[in-house]
């Protein structure tokens, strides 16, 4: 059997903010959106490509204590991608674990930075590689661990 992951979809408090939230930091398209209450959606991505679907289903916070989701990871192509991104995450004012952008281990050199989207589901958005003299958070443990 061969596959790969498709789209994600997530369930949000306030499809609004969340999509507002999610566009201005990946530059996603809207492909298709629901205004109608009760059924609201938005379906989020790039160059023809559905990345998110956006499902206003849920209240409160994203439960990290709770089984399922851990957290979503964005691979960009290089590091200088992650600093504009941290930027935006910086300016939406979202939650930003380690306080920048930090390798995701001992000798490694992929890295990035860690949040919350406005649900409180926790991201990251790395590269592969040139994140060699970022800090390493936790030793002994990955930092997309959120430890």
């Amino acid at each position: 059997m061969t596959f790969r992951t498709g789209h994600v979809a997530l369930n949000v408090s306030d499809l609004d903010t969340s999509r507002d939230f999610y566009r201005k930091l990946f530059g996603f398209e809207v492909f298709a959106e629901s205004t109608k209450e009760g059924r609201r959606f938005a379906l989020l991505g790039l160059d023809r490509t559905l990345v998110l679907a956006l499902w206003q289903q849920s209240e409160g916070r994203f439960a990290t204590a709770l089984p399922g989701l851990h957290h979503l990871s964005f691979e960009v192509p290089d590091i200088e991608a992650v600093r504009r991104a941290e930027a935006v995450i910086r300016e939406l004012g979202a939650p930003l674990y380690h306080d920048g952008i930090v390798a995701h281990g001992e000798g490694a050199s992929s890295g990035g930075v860690f949040f919350e989207d406005p649900d409180g589901i926790r991201l990251e958005i790395y590269a592969p590689a040139g994140a060699e003299t970022a800090p390493v958070p936790t030793p002994g443990a990955p930092t997309c661990g959120f430890f």
